[in-house]
């Protein structure tokens, strides 16, 4: 007799791959749980581990180097920021804020009626 052969849809693999991984179950525990046989589920998680699970998945280590380069731009943000900052402050070490800027508008037309 021909066994027949038990197809998944994608999105049941992932769940069930998801599923062992975030609970961080064993294979055996998995698959019981899953009622599935533990060679299938052993095979979707190795894939998925190695980044051949599904089409656009990655792999960790393509992951982690993601994270370091938005960890440096983060970092290079931070300091444009930070010197954006300080070019703020003027020569009187007072920020350049709407009101500092009235402020110093009235304070020259109270000088300059009183000069005359």
């Amino acid at each position: 007799m021909s066994r027949k052969t038990q197809r998944y849809s994608k999105e049941f693999k992932a769940e069930a791959v998801r599923t062992v991984l975030e609970n961080q179950l064993s294979i055996s525990e998995g698959a019981s749980r899953l009622s599935l046989p533990e060679g299938t589920l052993g095979q979707w998680v190795t894939a998925a581990r190695k980044g051949l699970g599904t089409p656009g998945s990655r792999t960790v280590a393509e992951l982690e180097s993601e994270i370091l380069q938005l960890r440096k731009a983060l970092n290079e943000a931070r300091l444009e920021r930070d010197i954006l900052k300080k070019a703020t402050v003027d020569s009187i070490c007072q920020c350049n804020t709407p009101f500092n800027y009235l402020f110093r508008c009235f304070e020259l037309q109270c000088l300059s009626r009183s000069v005359v």
